[in-house]
């Protein structure tokens, strides 16, 4: 049996591995002659980053799973240790990202390898520490946490699930989404082709 929470994670992954890789997509395309349109999506989905992962996903991944996986597979002491210390430079690594971003679209093409190095290395830093979530940590919890463990997991997982990942809606976020979707070139959204 999957427990809510576990779907929960794989699932606010999927949805953040999304939109990483449609960044990198949208990176590849570059503006075009629309750069207005290609910046504001780009920070939307930066802000999505920031916003959502960093502030709800993996606060609960950091205060109650990982600390439960610790408590049941001392051995995963290690893996556990990178991946709080990835959650704990998080926030700067996206904040220092949106800042190679704003320094591109305000100061021109000079800046726009850095943002580009920067991005290309910052997707790569986020996909290896789902997959590490992933390959070490959850199936470890899948087979030792207790009843009691998932009862408390479920709990604050469905508390405040990810709305791109679960297709719930949310008013708060519905304007990102919709500015994402609509003004993003397919295939990442709907938007005009750039």
């Amino acid at each position: 049996m999957q427990r809510p929470a576990l779907r929960i994670i794989r699932d606010e992954h999927v949805a953040v591995a999304a939109v990483l890789r449609s960044l990198i997509h949208m990176i590849d395309r570059g503006p075009g002659d629309q750069p207005e349109r290609f910046f504001d999506v780009l920070r939307a989905m930066l802000f999505y980053i920031d916003e959502f992962p960093e502030r709800f996903h993996h606060p609960k991944e950091s205060d109650l799973l990982f600390p439960k996986i610790a408590r049941v597979a001392p051995e995963l002491m290690s893996v556990i240790q990178r991946l709080e210390n990835d959650h704990m430079a998080g926030e700067g690594r996206v904040r220092e990202l949106q800042h190679l971003l704003l320094a591109w679209e305000l100061l021109g093409d000079a800046r726009r390898p850095a943002f580009e190095e920067g991005a290309r290395k910052y997707v790569d830093f986020y996909l290896a520490h789902m997959g590490a979530e992933e390959h070490h940590l959850l199936p470890v919890a899948q087979e030792r946490l207790t009843d009691d463990d998932w009862k408390q997991l479920d709990a604050a997982f469905l508390a405040h699930k990810d709305p791109l990942a679960s297709g719930e809606r949310d008013p708060s976020f519905d304007r990102l989404f919709t500015r994402i979707v609509m003004r993003a070139p397919a295939p990442i959204g709907v938007g005009p082709e750039a």
